[in-house]
């Protein structure tokens, strides 16, 4: 005899299979798509070793390149005025991925250079992330289409795609007629505007690259444009022939969960294990996992003078700095020095090792950009460059109150109980 379905039991049923549902997205969105890594790495090789480069440019994939030229540049006040000259003198090509965009005065010029050069002739390709754009007005990007700026939004959500809404493209890169790249720490939206004057302007940094590296930067965008259009961007207006600009070897290589997620992982794993007397470290969210911590931890123990800058109480999510320092004090028992910078908000994204190398880029010390996120970060081995980034540091440093053992061993109860609860989903920040 067949049950008759009641109104009871068939909301039952509707609600159970809703659940089920939820819970099947939310396990896809949790659940690794690759092996992690699992294991410390062996310490073969230090910094100042030749095996030390040609790993980097065995097991990161493109090979580290010579002739480059990278410029640094300090806050927006140099940033923004920087990448929009580039954009306008675009003659061919311009490509530009980015993870926030938001519709403030900073977009509008952006939006308006862009749709200038469009109307020029130019082909502009724009990739945007749907999660960081979504403060973007949607009239500026109809307007940009309009004009004809090829706009994609990455991992717009579809229902049958819901899952993929926790991959995001935190990349940040932009391209000039294949010819002079940028990429860093910024997004568009006006907080990065100024020159870190108050707690309304936040500290960046971000870097403009000429030299055979950006033919790796324009791969790096090509990959997701790819992806997401199906469309492969090719010849001389994307990829010409690139001339030596500089004397700095340099390498730009990604990290997505769609292949190769743990290569950023990998190469923070690789430089901390290599490194011989220094290692400096600006973090804007450092969450890190037990292995990255171990690897620190060996490294201060072997004599090697770790520094971590991080943000201060002007932050932009209370629940990373919670679950940051649910780690602290262990890095602290070990000789770890951290400190927290106190002026504004600090978004820079660097690490330093042994005035060798310098890695920039889009990533965070964090398992979403480990292993969640798209990202993408150049790697410059140049000695003059990582003395003029440790400057640089050493004067953000300087702006920073310093994490005592004491100070953290008498934190208060509530500080302690609210940092336990958000280690718990560390893993996703």
């Amino acid at each position: 005899m067949r049950r008759k379905v009641t109104p009871s039991l068939f909301w039952t049923i509707l609600v159970t299979a809703a659940l089920t549902l939820v819970g099947g997205i939310l396990l896809l969105n949790f659940a690794p798509n690759e092996k992690q890594i699992d294991t410390r790495l062996s310490r073969q090789y230090d910094s100042n070793d030749p095996q030390f480069r040609r790993s980097l440019g065995v097991l990161l994939g493109p090979p580290i390149l010579e002739g480059n030229k990278v410029e640094v540049l300090l806050n927006g006040d140099q940033i923004f005025p920087a990448m929009l000259d580039a954009i306008r003198s675009a003659k061919k090509t311009i490509t530009f991925e980015t993870y926030i965009y938001w519709s403030e005065s900073i977009g509008k010029e952006f939006a308006d250079a862009l749709m200038e050069r469009a109307r020029a002739g130019v082909k502009v390709h724009v990739m945007l992330d749907f999660m960081g754009s979504m403060k973007m007005d949607l009239a500026q990007i109809d307007a940009m289409k309009q004009a004809g700026v090829l706009v994609q939004r990455y991992h717009k959500p579809v229902w049958w795609k819901l899952a993929r809404l926790n991959n995001r493209t935190h990349r940040k890169l932009l391209v000039i007629d294949g010819k002079v790249g940028f990429t860093g720490g910024v997004g568009i939206a006006d907080q990065w505007r100024g020159n870190a004057q108050d707690k309304d302007h936040w500290r960046d940094t971000h870097f403009r690259i000429e030299g055979p590296v950006v033919g790796q930067i324009q791969a790096v965008f090509n990959d997701n444009w790819l992806k997401a259009t199906g469309t492969v961007l090719d010849g001389p207006d994307y990829f010409p022939a690139l001339k030596p600009a500089g004397d700095m070897p340099a390498q730009m290589f990604s990290s997505s969960p769609t292949g190769g997620s743990e290569s950023m992982h990998l190469m923070y794993l690789m430089t901390i294990t290599a490194a011989r007397k220094t290692i400096d470290l600006s973090a804007a969210y450092f969450v890190p996992d037990d292995l990255t911590i171990r690897t620190l931890i060996e490294a201060a123990k072997r004599g090697v003078r770790v520094r971590i800058l991080m943000p201060g109480d002007i932050i932009d999510s209370d629940l990373v700095k919670a679950a940051s320092r649910e780690r602290w004090g262990e890095l602290l028992a070990a000789g770890v020095k951290l400190a927290e910078y106190q002026p504004t908000m600090y978004h820079v994204k660097a690490l330093i090792v042994d005035d060798l190398l310098v890695s920039v880029g889009s990533t965070n010390f964090d398992n979403r950009s480990f292993s969640i996120n798209d990202e993408a970060n150049l790697n410059i081995l140049h000695a003059g460059f990582a003395r003029e980034q440790t400057a640089i540091f050493e004067d953000d440093w300087k702006r920073s109150n310093p994490v005592t053992k004491a100070e953290f061993r008498e934190r208060p109860l509530w500080e302690r109980f609210t940092t336990s609860i958000a280690s718990l989903v560390g893993a996703q920040l």
